[in-house]
Protein backbone atom coordinates (compact mmCIF):
# COMPACT_ATOMS: atom_id res chain seq x y z
CA UNK A 1 0.00 0.00 0.00
CA UNK A 2 1.08 3.48 -0.88
CA UNK A 3 1.92 6.04 2.08
CA UNK A 4 -0.74 8.63 0.19
CA UNK A 5 -3.33 5.73 0.84
CA UNK A 6 -2.30 4.94 4.15
CA UNK A 7 -2.33 8.68 4.92
CA UNK A 8 -5.73 8.95 3.69
CA UNK A 9 -7.46 6.56 5.30
CA UNK A 10 -5.93 6.91 8.85
CA UNK A 11 -7.16 10.89 8.54
CA UNK A 12 -10.37 9.53 7.28
CA UNK A 13 -10.47 7.62 10.00
CA UNK A 14 -9.49 10.35 12.63
CA UNK A 15 -12.44 12.41 10.83
CA UNK A 16 -15.05 10.26 11.69
CA UNK A 17 -13.67 9.45 15.02
CA UNK A 18 -13.75 12.97 15.67
CA UNK A 19 -17.39 12.92 14.10
CA UNK A 20 -18.72 10.32 15.73
CA UNK A 21 -17.42 11.10 19.37
CA UNK A 22 -18.43 14.54 18.80
CA UNK A 23 -15.35 16.11 19.01
CA UNK A 24 -15.95 18.41 16.27
CA UNK A 25 -19.09 19.64 17.70
CA UNK A 26 -18.30 22.93 19.61
CA UNK A 27 -21.40 23.24 21.65
CA UNK A 28 -20.62 20.27 22.87
CA UNK A 29 -17.40 20.71 23.49
CA UNK A 30 -17.32 23.96 25.08
CA UNK A 31 -20.60 21.70 27.64
CA UNK A 32 -17.73 19.47 28.22
CA UNK A 33 -15.11 22.47 29.44
CA UNK A 34 -17.50 24.68 31.51
CA UNK A 35 -17.25 22.30 34.73
CA UNK A 36 -19.34 25.15 37.10
CA UNK A 37 -22.16 25.01 34.87
CA UNK A 38 -24.02 22.05 32.73
CA UNK A 39 -20.85 20.17 32.89
CA UNK A 40 -20.89 17.15 29.87
CA UNK A 41 -18.35 14.63 31.51
CA UNK A 42 -18.79 12.41 28.18
CA UNK A 43 -15.94 13.72 26.14
CA UNK A 44 -13.47 12.97 28.52
CA UNK A 45 -14.07 9.02 27.87
CA UNK A 46 -13.20 9.96 24.31
CA UNK A 47 -9.79 11.43 25.64
CA UNK A 48 -9.27 8.36 27.73
CA UNK A 49 -9.69 6.28 25.19
CA UNK A 50 -7.64 8.46 22.90
CA UNK A 51 -4.69 8.53 25.58
CA UNK A 52 -4.49 4.75 25.93
CA UNK A 53 -4.57 4.38 22.15
CA UNK A 54 -1.55 7.08 22.41
CA UNK A 55 0.45 5.68 24.86
CA UNK A 56 0.22 2.03 23.12
CA UNK A 57 0.73 3.53 19.93
CA UNK A 58 4.20 5.63 20.85
CA UNK A 59 5.34 2.53 22.73
CA UNK A 60 5.55 0.57 19.62
CA UNK A 61 6.93 3.43 18.09
CA UNK A 62 10.23 3.91 20.95
CA UNK A 63 10.53 -0.02 20.75
CA UNK A 64 10.41 -0.44 16.91
CA UNK A 65 11.53 2.92 15.64
CA UNK A 66 10.33 2.47 12.33
CA UNK A 67 6.76 3.09 11.20
CA UNK A 68 4.47 -0.19 9.67
CA UNK A 69 5.30 0.90 5.98
CA UNK A 70 9.02 1.20 6.96
CA UNK A 71 9.82 4.60 7.73
CA UNK A 72 11.66 6.65 9.79
CA UNK A 73 10.16 7.96 13.30
CA UNK A 74 11.27 10.58 14.73
CA UNK A 75 9.79 11.12 18.32
CA UNK A 76 10.67 14.47 20.71
CA UNK A 77 13.12 13.88 23.15
CA UNK A 78 13.22 17.29 25.41
CA UNK A 79 11.71 17.29 28.54
CA UNK A 80 11.71 20.51 29.11
CA UNK A 81 9.30 22.66 30.55
CA UNK A 82 9.90 26.11 29.57
CA UNK A 83 8.30 29.64 28.89
CA UNK A 84 7.19 28.86 25.46
CA UNK A 85 5.90 25.75 25.69
CA UNK A 86 3.94 27.17 28.99
CA UNK A 87 2.77 30.15 26.90
CA UNK A 88 1.89 28.15 24.19
CA UNK A 89 -0.06 25.68 26.26
CA UNK A 90 -2.24 28.66 27.60
CA UNK A 91 -2.72 29.98 23.82
CA UNK A 92 -4.09 26.67 22.86
CA UNK A 93 -5.81 26.09 25.93
CA UNK A 94 -7.96 29.50 26.07
CA UNK A 95 -8.56 29.12 22.39
CA UNK A 96 -9.44 25.90 22.39
CA UNK A 97 -12.09 27.35 25.70
CA UNK A 98 -13.27 30.18 23.39
CA UNK A 99 -14.37 28.28 20.09
CA UNK A 100 -14.93 25.04 21.43
CA UNK A 101 -12.39 23.68 18.61
CA UNK A 102 -8.73 22.43 18.22
CA UNK A 103 -6.89 22.08 14.80
CA UNK A 104 -7.63 18.59 13.95
CA UNK A 105 -11.65 19.35 14.66
CA UNK A 106 -11.25 22.77 12.65
CA UNK A 107 -10.26 20.76 9.78
CA UNK A 108 -13.13 18.12 10.28
CA UNK A 109 -15.50 21.40 10.33
CA UNK A 110 -13.93 22.90 7.31
CA UNK A 111 -14.18 19.59 4.96
CA UNK A 112 -18.07 19.18 6.23
CA UNK A 113 -18.43 23.26 4.72
CA UNK A 114 -18.62 24.56 7.90
CA UNK A 115 -18.12 28.46 8.20
CA UNK A 116 -17.43 28.21 12.22
CA UNK A 117 -15.07 25.83 11.32
CA UNK A 118 -13.32 28.05 8.48
CA UNK A 119 -12.92 30.98 10.58
CA UNK A 120 -11.10 29.00 13.16
CA UNK A 121 -8.71 27.64 10.96
CA UNK A 122 -8.14 30.85 9.10
CA UNK A 123 -7.60 32.63 12.28
CA UNK A 124 -5.49 29.36 13.35
CA UNK A 125 -3.43 29.88 10.01
CA UNK A 126 -3.25 33.88 10.38
CA UNK A 127 -1.80 32.95 14.17
CA UNK A 128 0.77 30.22 12.61
CA UNK A 129 1.95 32.71 10.22
CA UNK A 130 2.56 35.35 12.81
CA UNK A 131 4.48 33.02 14.70
CA UNK A 132 6.24 32.32 11.86
CA UNK A 133 7.33 35.62 10.78
CA UNK A 134 8.32 36.55 15.03
CA UNK A 135 10.63 33.17 14.63
CA UNK A 136 12.09 34.82 11.92
CA UNK A 137 13.07 37.91 13.31
CA UNK A 138 13.98 36.76 16.14
CA UNK A 139 16.77 34.46 14.29
CA UNK A 140 17.65 37.61 12.66
CA UNK A 141 18.15 39.58 15.52
CA UNK A 142 20.27 36.90 17.70
CA UNK A 143 22.44 36.49 14.09
CA UNK A 144 23.24 39.90 14.09
CA UNK A 145 23.99 40.12 17.63
CA UNK A 146 26.70 36.76 17.21
CA UNK A 147 27.80 38.25 14.01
Amino acid sequence: MSTIFIALLSGLIFGIGLIWSQMANPAKVLSFLDMTGSWDPSLAFVMLGAISVGIVAFALARRHGRTFLGSSISLPTSRVIDKRLVLGSLAFGIGWGMAGICPGPGLVLVGSGSLHGMVFVAAMLLGMAIFELVERHRARQAKQQDG
